[in-house]
């Protein structure tokens, strides 16, 4: 469960820049849909209501230019000079709440080793503790980034706090696949999903397993939470952890890539409780909507089923799955391995 770190300064309304490790862009649009111009060219992206949960697609290199709302507001004040303060106002501010600002100076900026130094001296701050818990956890010093991170949950009613002073937007992005990511805020969700990515970089699984069962408490339905638990049973390997799987994918439909993702979990957990037919039937459902989902995801349902095939002994449907497979992402996993086209390439080059 990796994640980007985006710092999202609010320029004008509707207006918003966007500052990650590709460089910066800006973003058009109302909540729930935007559109990005960036380094990594354009892309729509499209909230789904009530989940935190982000579409993101890239967007054809058409000539025609995108039309902008008429009255599109332009930037008033440059990024950079909005984290600035004043020489008298320097004056009467507390020293921590300066090494705050003057950390996020520095992420508007791109330097986040600077940051990083600047924001350890506002750790007191939950603000201050949140950003430099994730600027650790980014560059896997992994003790520092539990240390914040939990000093920030310690002060969560306090979270918020300076962001919302200073008009900052502080976005942490988990991309679930390629297409789709969950952006979480400073808040105790962000917070215990960032410190299960710290203990399961230190391969601490139980303490990871525990942040994401505090999560589910909080709210039982978050499809994100259920995700990442399942992935981390999966790797993790406890006592009944195929069990778990199915338990929390019970109920749960196609009706995102999300929920397509934990049904191709439970898929490879009914297989491990020797239920192939069950995890061939999950498979199959799922692959019946293509549409809205990454060709990664789709790879996945397809070699899992070839699986459950394999599984059932028939053979020549898992080989028909491994080819189609195979014509579509030759390098996925071991299939041209299973399909003995290695030995045959090595075959040919021989003679």
């Amino acid at each position: 469960m990796g994640f980007r770190f985006f710092r999202r300064i609010k320029i004008a309304p509707g207006v918003t820049l966007n500052l990650s490790k590709s460089g910066g862009s800006l973003s058009f649009g109302r909540q729930g849909v935007r559109f990005t111009v960036g380094p990594r060219g354009r892309r729509g992206t499209v909230g789904i209501p009530g989940t935190g949960m982000f579409y993101t697609t890239a967007c054809s290199g058409s000539k025609r230019r995108t039309r902008l709302p008429r009255k599109a507001p332009e930037p008033a004040i440059p990024p950079k000079d909005q984290l600035k303060l004043g020489f008298f106002k320097r004056l009467l501010t507390p020293e921590d709440e300066k090494a705050f600002i003057d950390g996020c100076r520095e992420l508007v900026l791109g330097q986040e080793e600077q940051a990083l130094q600047h924001l350890e001296s506002a750790v007191h701050l939950a603000d201050g503790a949140f950003l430099a818990g994730f600027l650790a956890l980014k560059t896997r010093r992994f003790e520092k980034a539990a240390k914040y991170l939990q000093t920030a949950a310690d002060q969560k009613a306090r979270l918020n706090r300076y962001f919302s002073k200073y008009g900052i937007s502080a976005t942490m992005s988990l991309p679930i696949t390629e297409e789709v990511s969950a952006h979480v805020g400073p808040d105790i969700r962000g917070i215990l999903l960032a410190l299960t990515e710290v203990y399961q970089g230190h391969g601490r699984w139980a303490a990871a397993i525990d942040c994401l069962q505090r999560l589910r408490r909080l709210n039982p339905d978050d499809i994100v939470v259920k995700l990442s638990l399942a992935e981390i049973l999966l790797e993790s390997r406890p006592k009944d952890f195929a069990k778990r799987i199915v338990k929390l994918a019970e109920g749960v439909t196609n009706e995102s890539e999300l929920h397509a993702a934990l049904i191709l979990y439970k898929a490879r957990a009914l297989r491990e409780l020797g239920l192939p037919d069950a995890a061939r039937d999950t498979t199959t459902d799922a692959l019946r909507r293509k549409k809205d989902r990454s060709r990664e995801l789709l790879h996945a349902l397809c070699y899992e089923r070839a699986l459950a095939y394999e599984a059932l002994g028939q053979e020549s449907r898992a080989r028909g799955e491994f080819e189609k497979l195979y014509a579509q992402a030759p390098d996925y996993e071991d299939v041209a391995d299973r399909l003995g086209l290695f030995g045959q390439a090595a075959g040919k080059r021989k003679s």
